[in-house]
This record gives structure tokens, C-alpha cells and sequence, in this order.
């Protein structure tokens, strides 16, 4: 299974931001960005704190795909 930031990229047009933005209202690294562009698997906290900023559930902003 992968996972799929999809949901995220699009709040994040819906919202009118970017990936920068998002870095920096986390304070996530670059690295962390880059890996989940990727589909790439990221830690709990990381999704939390995305969350947080978003003000948004963890359903909102990953998808888990077969």
C-alpha cells in the first residue's frame, strides 16, 4: 500500500498556498515536503502538525491507496 497527499495538495489550493507556506506554518524540513511529494511515508507528528495548521482532520490531507 502507498499513501497519497493528494487531498493535501489541493487544500493547500484551496487555501492559496504553497508548499513554502505549509514548511513554514509547520516548520516541517524541506526534506519532509520533498518525501511526501514523493508519496513518500511521513511521521504522525508531522501529519498532526499539518493538521493543526490546516485546521483540518488527517482524512482531509492523506489518502491510503492499494
Amino acid at each position: 500500500m502507498s499513501v497519497s497527499y493528494k487531498k493535501l495538495w489541493k487544500l493547500l489550493i484551496d487555501k492559496d498556498m504553497n508548499k513554502t507556506d505549509l514548511r513554514h506554518a509547520t516548520g516541517i524540513s524541506s526534506f519532509t515536503i520533498a518525501k511526501m511529494t514523493r508519496g513518500d511515508d511521513v511521521s504522525m507528528s508531522v501529519l498532526k502538525r499539518i493538521c493543526t495548521v490546516m485546521n483540518c482532520n488527517i482524512g482531509d490531507i492523506v489518502d491510503i491507496v492499494k
